[in-house]
C-alpha cells in the first residue's frame, strides 16, 4: 500500500493515501491560486477521511492557509531563491492524530537544543570506506538497503521502478562503500529553480551503525550541492531518531519546528523535526 503522487492546478504537486493517512502538498505551483488549492485538498481529505493535511508553501501564501484553519508547525527562512521563506502548515482533521504526542521525546529534544556541540572523531577507521555518487545502475543495491532498513516508508523507496524514476526526476544519491560493498546511502531531492534541496533517505545497514557514516554522506552531499549552486539545505529527521537529529545539529543545521504525527516510517506514524542550513 503506497500513497499516490499527483498534480493539481498548473504545477502543484501532492502526495496522499492511507499509508500516511494525510494529504501532503509538496509544492505549490507558482501560478496556482492558493485558495483554489486549499479547497481542492480540503475536499480530497474529507472524501478520503484523512486525519491530517500538511503543506510546504511560500510565505506569501501562508495567510490563505492560516485563515482556513491551518497551523504553522515549522518555517525555513530564505528558502526559495535565497529570498522567500517556506512555511510548513498543517490541519488536523481527527483529534486522534494529536493524541499520545511523544512528550518525553519532545522534552529530550528541548534539552538537546540547549547544547550545540560539534562532530568529534570517534576513532573509527575509515580506510576501507569510500563515498561516491551513485548512478541509476546501482538501483538494485539501493532498494536492497532500503528494504532491509525500513519496515515502512512514506515513499516507495524499496520499489526499483520508483527509485529509477527519482533518478530521472533529478534526485541524487550518494553511497558509502566498505570493502567494495554498499553499506549506507542518502539522497538529495533538488529544487534547482528554488535553489534548495532536501537531505533525505539516510539508511545504514544494521551491522554498520555507530560509525558516523551519515556524517560522511552528509559532507559529500553538502559539497555537491554547493558546487551545483544550491544554497538552502533542509531535512525532516524522525523525532524518534535522536541520532539523526543530533547529526544535523552538530553539522550546524538549525531546528525550526516539529511536524506532529506526520509520516508512516518504521512501522508507525511518527513526528518529524525540520532542520535547515544555508550554504
Amino acid at each position: 500500500m503506497q500513497d499516490k503522487i499527483e498534480k493539481l492546478g498548473n504545477g502543484s504537486i501532492i502526495q496522499h493515501g492511507q499509508l500516511n493517512d494525510r494529504v501532503y502538498l509538496m509544492k505549490l505551483g507558482s501560478t496556482d491560486c492558493p485558495s483554489e488549492i486549499v479547497e481542492e485538498i480540503n475536499t480530497l481529505a474529507r472524501e478520503n477521511k484523512y486525519s491530517k493535511i500538511v503543506c510546504k508553501i511560500p510565505v506569501h501564501a501562508a495567510p490563505v492557509f492560516l485563515s482556513n484553519g491551518f497551523l504553522s508547525e515549522a518555517q525555513i527562512p530564505a528558502f526559495y531563491n535565497d529570498n522567500e521563506a517556506a512555511f510548513f502548515v498543517s490541519k488536523f482533521l481527527n483529534s486522534d492524530r494529536l493524541l499520545d504526542i511523544e512528550t518525553e521525546k519532545l522534552n529530550n529534544l528541548s534539552q538537546m537544543l540547549k547544547v550545540q556541540d560539534s562532530i568529534t572523531p570517534n576513532g573509527t577507521d575509515y580506510s576501507n570506506v569510500t563515498v561516491r555518487k551513485l548512478e541509476k545502475e546501482d538501483y538494485e543495491q539501493i532498494t536492497d538497503i532500503y528494504r532491509e532498513v525500513f519496515v515502512t516508508y512514506p515513499f516507495p523507496i524499496y520499489n526499483p521502478g520508483y527509485v529509477l524514476k527519482t533518478f530521472q526526476d533529478g534526485t541524487q544519491y550518494f553511497g558509502a562503500e566498505s570493502n567494495g560493498k554498499l553499506v549506507a546511502l542518502a539522497s538529495a531531492e533538488i529544487d534547482k529553480e528554488g535553489k534548495n534541496a532536501e537531505m533525505t533517505d539516510f539508511a545504514t545497514l544494521p551491522d554498520q551503525r555507530g560509525k558516523n557514516l551519515s556524517v560522511l554522506l552528509l559532507n559529500a552531499l553538502e559539497k555537491s550541492m554547493k558546487e551545483q549552486g544550491i544554497t538552502t539545505l533542509y531535512t525532516m529527521a524522525r523525532l524518534n531518531s535522536i541520532g539523526m537529529t543530533k547529526t544535523f545539529l552538530k553539522m550546524d543545521y538549525c531546528y525550526s519546528g516539529t511536524l506532529i504525527k506526520n509520516t508512516n516510517i518504521a512501522g508507525k506514524i511518527e513526528s518529524l523535526n525540520i532542520l535547515y542550513k544555508h550554504i
